[in-house]
């Protein structure tokens, strides 16, 4: 077993794949557990439990370990009562139970204010922002990352600027979209396609000239002419590999989300991270960062299935 799980370009069997899958999970939650619960491996602050006769030491707060050691140092010294404490991490560390508890209070608790939004509406928001910029970049970068991977005109033409534009950082442009299009969505939903149309373009046009030469010759040998070539063989030649690249560069879209979401009036998913980290309440951080995450792998395991029942030909096709 030990030989076939290292064997090169040996694939797993079901059952195999599923434990390892499930592997990657386990074990950056035991790497999590281990640094929050064991304290003789990172505990660099001290949570006090008893302050004595340190007038500045209240009880719950955290204090640097060198500070700690020094003010027992003293205490030992001057005959004065010890103050107590347990090692513990920094603030911005919370352990998995908090992050749990704070990831079921978030979709519980309700807002304090009436202009707030519940957590689900603002991750409906997001959601959105996310499904309308990279809709419309698609629409628009699919078709041009096709043209350009087909005919060397349209490659010469295109991909030149392109490549230029994509080293700029879509950010950058908050500015310029909030004053044409406004302080609410439409500038967020710009970031997002900014940030990932000209990658998609790119993508695309490489996916589109790995296309077999052999099934073009073929069909100009059966008479096929250049639209025909291209809407009859070269977009179903690359539209399984083309779903997959989608899958890829959508994830690419969800990076954009909290900077898009930065920009005009503040909303979405972004909007509760900030306030959380400005109130340093880092469980809930990090149970926001955690919902993205699962909202993302939740949607490309939801495709991948999707995409097997539109392409059952790939699945044959892996197994021989």
């Amino acid at each position: 077993m030990f030989s076939q799980l290292f064997s090169v370009h040996s694939r797993l069997d079901s059952k195999q794949r599923f434990f390892v899958s499930i592997l990657s999970f386990i074990i950056p939650i035991i790497v999590w557990c281990v640094v929050s619960y064991a304290p003789f491996v990172w505990h660099p602050k001290v949570e006090i439990t008893s302050p004595a006769d340190v007038s500045y030491f209240k009880q719950g707060t955290l204090i640097d370990r060198e500070m700690f050691d020094k003010e027992v140092e003293g205490a030992i010294q001057n005959n004065q009562a010890i103050p107590q404490g347990n090692p513990a991490n920094p603030v911005y560390l919370p352990a998995p139970h908090e992050v749990a508890t704070a990831l079921y209070t978030a979709f519980t608790t309700e807002p304090r204010r009436r202009s707030e939004k519940w957590l689900h509406e603002s991750l409906w928001d997001s959601i959105q922002v996310i499904f309308w910029g990279f809709i419309l970049s698609s629409l628009v970068a699919v078709p041009l990352g096709i043209l350009a991977g087909t005919y060397d005109v349209f490659s010469k033409l295109f991909e030149p600027f392109i490549e230029f534009f994509r080293y700029l950082p879509a950010p950058a442009f908050g500015a310029l979209a909030v004053a044409i299009l406004g302080i609410h969505e439409a500038p967020k939903i710009a970031i997002i396609f900014i940030g990932t149309f000209f990658q998609q373009v790119l993508v695309v046009s490489n996916t589109t000239r790995k296309l077999d030469p052999s099934l073009l010759e073929a069909a100009m040998t059966l008479g096929a002419k250049r639209l025909s070539l291209l809407f009859r063989v070269v977009v179903p030649g690359i539209v399984t590999h083309l779903y997959k690249d989608m899958r890829i560069l959508l994830g690419w879209a969800w990076t954009y989300l909290i900077v898009a979401e930065l920009i005009g009036t503040s909303s979405g998913i972004t909007w509760f991270i900030t306030q959380q980290a400005r109130y340093k309440n880092f469980d809930n951080v990090y149970a926001a960062i955690i919902i993205i995450g699962v909202i993302g792998l939740t949607t490309d395991i939801v495709l991948s299935i999707l995409g097997k029942k539109i392409f059952p030909w790939e699945k044959s096709m892996a197994k021989v």
